[in-house]
């Protein structure tokens, strides 16, 4: 009972009456299926910029994961990286435009005049938009992997986007890990179930940034280190979320071996 109180109760500040009502009605089906661990890391947070990272199962936690981040922070807007398609489903295109998204091009549509669309579209950079929103004070949601991810032991292959996006943009990344509850037991992925949404210690990455900061660094030194990152993140979420994550890069210690000079490495 209580939470169906705090449904109708629970301040949210950053959100006008109709968006509020909206929200609400939205985290019905959260109040009876998600548990939150570590909330309270967002409070520590505050309002500052950030990138929250996330592990990604199936489709419908596109639509119940932002719902509940944005509860749990007042109301404050997320922009959430999203396929394109989905901002062209009856309804669910409206709702994700709710929270302002940024939307990745690079899926081709079967439907010509769809195509048309995203080629006009797909010129502008989505890991641009994220990191001009990001320096603009707003924060963004990611999910690293790239796609979904059915598999309920072990994690995808970190794309480089995310350790590009905190390299530019200096913000720190705080890992969110999504664990369906009955997976592991029926050893797949639900549709719908119970989830457990978990959130760890911001990480800062700015002995990466020093090191590409260097006069020496290239294109190759950045892309380099921006996987690094999305390692270093995936293997955060990793624990947080029940999957296991295998992947390493081939140089254990890639940074170090770079020999910044002292500025770049004590930025003023």
């Amino acid at each position: 009972m209580n939470r169906f109180v705090e449904l109708f109760c629970r301040p949210l500040p950053h959100l006008t009456g109709g968006k509020a009502l909206l929200l609400r009605l939205l985290m019905a089906p959260n109040l009876l299926l998600a548990e939150v661990e570590g909330a309270g890391r967002l409070e520590r947070n505050g309002s500052s910029p950030c990138i929250y990272a996330f592990n990604h199962n199936n489709a419908i936690e596109s639509l119940f994961v932002p719902v509940l981040l944005i509860w749990l922070l007042g109301g404050r807007r997320v922009s959430f990286v999203i396929d394109w398609m989905f901002g062209c489903l009856p309804f669910v295109g409206w709702l994700m435009k709710q929270i302002d998204p940024v939307y990745v091009w690079h899926k081709r549509s079967t439907w010509a005049f769809l195509e048309r669309r995203r080629e006009k579209a797909a010129s502008s950079s989505s890991r641009d938009e994220c990191v001009r929103r990001l320096r603009a004070g707003a924060s963004i949601g990611i999910f690293p992997e790239g796609t979904r991810n059915g598999d309920p032991f072990r994690l995808l292959k970190a794309r480089p986007g995310i350790g590009y996006i905190a390299l530019e943009s200096g913000v720190p990344v705080i890992p969110v890990g999504i664990e369906f509850v009955a997976a592991r037991r029926r050893g797949r992925v639900p549709v719908v179930g119970k989830i457990a949404l978990r959130f760890g210690e911001p990480m800062r990455f700015e002995r990466h940034r020093a090191s590409v900061a260097a006069p020496d660094a290239d294109r190759a030194l950045k892309r380099r280190v921006a996987g690094e990152i999305a390692d270093e993140v995936m293997a955060a979420i990793s624990p947080l979320c029940g999957k296991s994550y295998s992947y390493t890069e081939s140089e254990p210690e890639p940074i170090l071996t770079l020999k910044p000079s002292m500025e770049a490495l004590c930025p003023s």
